[in-house]
């Protein structure tokens, strides 16, 4: 199969959250892609060569031959419509109702618990460093993480929508914050977590985000 040249821009540290989600997608699609990094903490974003290519400066940044793509809920949304079942793997449920809850999922992780973001971040999961507790506006996304998470996922199901979707990998994400923390939570969402931190592609991520250091 020819495949178009596909280049993924990541934060060099390989923290982003968003980046991940990306490569993710990639990975599971199974197309062969470029990784090239931007050193965040030396403000490489801004560097005019990438304020050329990427129209939001930030991280990840998808080139697929002559497009460019920021944000990376609508990559994944792109990649799906581009690389689309049952020749690729999906990323998002095939139900229709499912496929909105999932980016409803996406969209919700992407716009709230910012105390839980700021107290437990991506630190954690990708260089293992520890933090303060959480103060009260912290507990209080972590409770409300907690709950929605708690109604989402039934019961005796290991994914969201009783099939993987990239919602599953960026929910991980945010759960994985209080868990690889030591933070309490509830056994379900523990197990939730371990098991989607467990996906090929996520450790092949895991593995980009060691050797980086």
């Amino acid at each position: 199969m020819n495949y178009p040249t596909i280049t993924l821009w990541t934060d060099a540290s390989f923290f982003s959250p968003y980046a991940m989600s990306v490569y993710v997608a990639l990975t599971e699609k199974g197309i062969p892609f470029t990784l090239k990094r931007v050193d965040l903490s030396q403000n490489a974003q801004l560097d005019d060569d990438y304020r050329a290519l990427s129209l939001t400066c930030r991280v990840p940044t998808l080139q697929i031959d002559d497009l460019v793509l920021n944000e990376s809920s609508a990559i994944a949304e792109y990649l799906e419509e581009r690389f689309p079942a049952p020749e690729f793997e999906r990323l998002y449920p095939r139900d229709r109702e499912k496929r909105a809850h999932a980016r409803e999922v996406q969209a919700w992780l992407r716009s709230d618990l910012m105390a839980l973001r700021a107290e437990r971040p991506t630190e954690v999961l990708f260089a293992g460093e520890r933090f303060a507790p959480l103060s009260a506006a912290g507990e209080q996304a972590a409770s409300k993480l907690i709950a929605a998470v708690q109604r989402l996922l039934p019961e005796g199901q290991q994914n969201l929508f009783g099939e993987w979707s990239i919602a599953d990998t960026d929910l991980a994400v945010m759960i994985n914050r209080l868990a690889l923390h030591g933070d309490m939570l509830p056994v379900k969402l523990q197990h939730y977590a371990e098991f989607q931190w467990q996906r090929a592609s996520v450790q092949l991520w895991l593995s980009e985000s060691g050797k980086s250091r």
